[in-house]
């Protein structure tokens, strides 16, 4: 079942994020790595900022979440992370698919560009990597990140 994920679930929002994001490690950048890879704070301000999380549940367990913000005249989709051990099995394809049925703006979606399972991911679900020159103008519009990471990342928008 997919589903909004309430506020008050943000303990296992946390959890689920800096499990799955532990496949970070060692591939970006080590300056752009924290443990844990999103402090609970962080993810409380994203929240406040809109990021409103989904996530795919069976037998009781969110195996998943997804988040997407409206900005502007666009929508992100934002942290993006699937159970370590449930990875690869349809979840995340779940989640993006009803996420795209939210919205009627373009969708825009920023990654690590040495994610590059992540890049395949969006690319397969219907997404393209946008241009160095475009990137770095929708990171800096739409996002609200370090100049760091907006030299390491990508963008994707629908094809």
């Amino acid at each position: 079942m997919i589903r909004q994920c309430e506020p008050s679930e943000s303990e296992i929002l946390y959890e689920i994020v800096n499990d799955a994001a532990q496949a970070y490690q060692g591939v970006i950048p080590i300056d752009c790595w924290n443990e844990p890879y999103m402090p609970k704070e962080e993810l409380l301000h994203e929240i406040s900022q809109g990021v409103r999380f989904w996530g795919l549940e069976e037998d009781g367990q969110l195996l998943g979440i997804m988040g997407i913000q409206d900005v502007n005249d666009v929508t992100l989709i934002r942290h993006a992370y699937v159970r370590t051990e449930r990875r690869n099995s349809g979840i995340g394809g779940k989640l993006i698919s009803h996420l795209k049925t939210l919205t009627n703006k373009p969708l825009l979606i920023g990654t690590w560009a040495a994610a590059d399972w992540a890049i395949r991911f969006y690319e397969k679900h219907g997404f393209k990597v946008v241009s160095i020159e475009e990137k770095n103008n929708l990171l800096r519009k739409y996002w609200n990140i370090s100049e760091r990471q907006v030299e390491t990342s990508v963008v994707l928008a629908e094809a």
